[in-house]
């Protein structure tokens, strides 16, 4: 039998570890633009937003539809909001989203996917391998 000292194992469990879980890089939350145009708020770079989160718009369009209490729609990569929501506003939900369906929970980074199986969604992190059950938005 073998005998491995602890810094012999330490560097046996760093090299499998995936390239993505040694990368130290930060992530940057979208900022989103936001303008009140009559009595609508408008994400103007909502289709931009969705794709840095690498999250499906409809999805995020449910979030913030439900988290405003308002109705709404994505027309032309903008999200159009019915009422004026001051863009603090609009920015600190997008923040809570990316919190709440986009950083893995164990490690904290963005690289990760949101799963159905069977009637729960799971967010799977594709660095650490994490999975964390998340709310469904109805």
């Amino acid at each position: 039998m073998v005998e491995y000292d602890y810094e012999e194992l330490l560097e046996r469990a760093y090299e499998q570890l995936p390239e993505e879980v040694l990368e130290d890089r930060r992530f940057e939350m979208p900022k989103p633009k936001v303008s009140v145009e009559g009595k609508t708020t408008v994400i103007r770079n909502f289709k931009e937003i969705s794709k840095k989160l690498d999250r499906d718009p409809e999805h995020i369009t449910k979030y913030f539809l439900k988290e405003l209490g308002t109705a709404g729609h994505v027309d032309g990569g903008r999200l159009i909001l019915h009422g004026v929501y001051h863009p603090k506003l609009v920015e600190e939900e997008l923040k809570n989203y990316v919190e709440e369906f986009v950083l893995c929970p164990e490690c904290g980074k963005p690289d990760t996917k949101l799963v159905r199986e069977d009637r729960q969604w799971i967010l799977k992190c594709e660095a650490c391998g994490a999975w964390s059950s998340v709310r469904r938005l109805k």
